[in-house]
């Protein structure tokens, strides 16, 4: 079974670097990974049927237009068993904090550590799961 990632990200170079990191588990049919660089192309995507079902979601809190937090809040009324997790370069504990009340599954902070990520990206669709 292939894990659908939504990666939401504003910087061009991030689309580059999850397909560089994730290589093997893309070459494999492991990991599924789409992209959108803004909180409102990423609710028209998942809206719009991406195939195959996105099942997690992995998205930045600083972007221009919806931020990340709108977007999470907007992702649990819509889909609230859809985890996401909340990724900043600025990683204070007022901004963890807040993504943990409004429901983030977790709280990552940049420069990201891939070998961390891949255990999170688990642990949620296990989470998912047993849902």
């Amino acid at each position: 079974m292939s894990v659908s990632i939504m990666v939401v990200d504003d910087e061009p170079d991030v689309v580059e670097l999850f397909k560089r990191r994730f290589r093997k588990e893309l070459r494999k049919g492991d990991y599924i990974i789409h992209f959108a660089d803004s909180g409102e192309e990423a609710l028209q995507n998942l809206t719009g049927g991406l195939e195959p079902k996105v099942m997690l979601i992995l998205s930045d809190i600083n972007m221009p237009g919806m931020s990340g937090f709108e977007l999470l809040k907007e992702a649990r009324q819509r889909w609230p068993h859809l985890p996401v997790a909340m990724i900043t370069a600025y990683g204070d504990d007022d901004s963890r904090q807040k993504a943990m009340r409004a429901g983030a599954s977790y709280f990552l902070s940049k420069p990201l550590d891939f070998d961390e990520l891949r255990g999170r990206i688990l642990e949620m669709i296990a989470q998912r799961e047993a849902q």
